[in-house]
């Protein structure tokens, strides 16, 4: 009986080590690093939809206040500040059948500011693209309205990923 609680000890432990692991494996915040900002991501593309500011800015606080132990705050002195603007939000024919288009793509840039506050040499410019795939029965209106979690979940986890993890 006691080796039985033993090996299921072990198995537990064992269980929680690895799931510790592998949820924050790829993530690659040093100890020094406590505080985050990030800031309003404008629109600056040509077509300006005007929920996507503001909704990008929430997913962005809100996956780094819940995947990361940094504290979020607004001043000027985090020791990560994030910033940067939607540079691109257009729509282009994807696919075409009997001579008319069949699908339509939207294409989404964010051009992203990172600043390390304890490291300058992390500084870092990157854009983030993703196209998204729609009928083209559909008016732009009503695509979006599909595919605005798609959206913000897909820019949101290519932003995170392009800042906190280690590839």
């Amino acid at each position: 009986m006691k080796q039985t609680g033993l090996v299921l000890t072990s198995l537990l432990v064992c269980a929680f080590l690895f799931s510790a692991c592998y949820t924050f494996k790829d993530i690659s915040i040093p100890p020094e690093i406590k505080t985050a900002r990030v800031n309003y991501l404008e629109n600056h593309a040509r077509y300006i939809n005007p929920q996507m500011s503001p909704q990008l800015t929430d997913a962005l606080r809100q996956k780094i206040n819940n995947q990361t132990r940094l504290t979020l705050i607004t001043g000027d002195e985090a020791d990560y500040d994030i910033s940067g603007f939607i540079s691109d939000y257009s729509v282009t024919t994807s696919g075409i059948a009997n001579q008319q288009a069949a699908s339509n793509r939207l294409n989404v840039s964010v051009h992203i500011i990172f600043k390390n506050r304890k490291d300058e040499k992390k500084n870092f410019e990157a854009d983030v693209t993703r196209n998204f795939d729609f009928n083209a029965n559909l008016s732009l209106q009503q695509a979006e309205s599909q595919l605005m979690s798609d959206i913000l979940k897909n820019l949101t986890d290519e932003i995170f990923n392009r800042i906190f993890s280690n590839w």
